[in-house]
């Protein structure tokens, strides 16, 4: 029988997992890393952090110079990290790209009594992008309003525009829970009670609404809250697996205060080896064949027990 969770007794999560395997990956060093790549999983470290967000920032651009009016594409990027927006806004400006047949697609946003929150909701995922990237960009070189798709309360809507054009890069960042958007672990009952949710299950999930685990909404509140909890939502929507196969490229970045030395380990020795749990749901991305893990160097820190 699997172990109950260290952190949230009703859900699964990553504490769930074999001491064995926790301890391997607080084991390995910078050097351990780069030797997990193979085929289809790609490691790439930055020295400093501008040269983190430009590189992240350059896959908006690389993708968007690949559009055409009859080949439409475009990627998909997240609200966490969050450093590369601007930069994305800047160099469309200054290189004069047009994104008059781009794409872009928000992974996930907020859902509060059941509806998609509006952008006045301090903590809108769709707020932000606008802000930091969107509303930055000059007019005569916009994205048209109708090719900027933002999961809402039409969830149908959202998935068929998925099929509107390629997805060259699907980027993301890793929560605390070890989730690529909002892709949580599933709670601990009815048919999951003695085992989570088995990745070929998984796998099969698009775009949904879904609760969100309570470290997942401790991370938000310290990340972009100020540690408020009590504005932080329970609820969100989220792409899923279906939409995140529908693109060519999935590319995770770990600036380091998304999640820890031991988790960013974790999930890197996972994907490269192939051992799948929904219980860590990004651990499904080693059956996806492009993926490429980015990570700022000096963040990486070290699994060590240190007293403070």
């Amino acid at each position: 029988m699997r172990k109950i969770s260290k952190l949230a007794p009703e859900w699964w999560d990553y504490t769930t997992l074999d001491k064995e395997l926790l301890d391997e990956a607080a084991s390995l060093n910078e050097k351990d890393l780069q030797n997990l790549e193979r085929d289809g999983f790609a490691i790439r470290f930055y020295d400093t952090i501008e040269d983190f967000y430009l590189a992240e920032a350059l896959e908006y651009i690389t993708a968007w110079k690949q559009t055409t009016e009859e080949n439409p594409a475009g990627l998909c990027g997240p609200i966490g990290p969050t450093g590369q927006l601007p930069l994305v806004a800047r160099m469309v400006n200054e290189l004069g790209i047009s994104l008059k047949h781009c794409h872009f697609w928000s992974m996930d946003d907020w859902i509060v009594d059941g509806k998609v929150v509006s952008t006045d909701f301090p903590l809108s995922f769709e707020r932000a992008v606008m802000a930091l990237c969107f509303s930055r960009i000059k007019q005569e070189l916009a994205i048209p309003e109708e090719n900027l798709h933002f999961p809402g309360d039409n969830i149908d809507e959202f998935t068929q525009s998925w099929d509107k054009a390629r997805c060259i890069v699907m980027q993301g960042g890793q929560g605390e829970v070890k989730h690529w958007a909002f892709n949580e672990p599933v709670r601990r009952e009815g048919a999951y009670k003695d085992e989570p949710m088995s990745p070929e299950e998984y796998r099969k999930i698009g775009t949904r609404i879904i609760n969100l685990h309570p470290l997942t909404m401790m991370q938000n509140a310290r990340t972009s809250g100020g540690g408020m909890i009590q504005n932080v939502p329970h609820q969100a929507v989220t792409l899923g697996p279906v939409e995140t196969w529908k693109a060519e490229k999935v590319s995770i970045w770990h600036p380091g205060h998304h999640d820890n030395p031991l988790g960013m380990r974790l999930t890197t020795l996972m994907i490269s080896k192939g051992y799948i749990d929904s219980s860590v749901p990004i651990s499904l991305l080693a059956d996806h064949p492009n993926v490429q893990f980015n990570f700022y160097r000096p963040a990486l820190g070290e699994c060590a027990v240190e007293m403070h």
